[in-house]
């Protein structure tokens, strides 16, 4: 079965709430990173659109679920690799749901980073907006 298909699993789509999204970033958003946490804010921004599909909507919630879970496929307490599967998790999905990611998304996902985190290094983000652009 593919990635995409397991996210569609009800325990993902029931993890997920604003609330403890914002709580897994507020206990883990160092750790994780800056190109995991980038994933999970195009997600909720491009979830917010009323533009956004239905089916896509269901997409972006099982990724963003299976980011919130604390038992997933590497436990996220692992040093160097807890968040790797988060990671792919949330490029599949980023993938899958590309042409529904603008760049008024993108904008936003970015200005909370700055929020958050401060300054960073934009050319971090550089290769998950180039994959982003080649699907759409």
């Amino acid at each position: 079965m593919k990635l995409i298909d397991q996210l569609k699993e009800k325990k993902y789509t029931i993890a997920f709430s604003e609330h403890n999204m914002l709580e897994k970033i507020k206990k883990f958003g160092k750790k994780a990173g800056i190109k995991v946490i980038y994933l999970v804010l195009l997600l909720f921004y491009t979830l917010q659109k009323t533009t956004t599909p239905k089916f896509a909507k269901s997409l972006i919630i099982g990724g963003l679920g299976y980011f919130i879970l604390p038992a997933d496929f590497l436990p996220d307490l692992i040093p160097g690799i807890g968040f790797t599967d988060d990671l792919t998790a949330l490029i599949s999905v980023v993938v899958a749901v590309a042409l529904f990611i603008d760049e008024g998304v993108k904008a936003k996902a970015k200005e909370r980073l700055h929020v958050w985190f401060g300054d960073y290094d934009e050319e971090e983000l550089v290769g998950i907006d180039n994959k982003i652009d080649k699907e759409v």
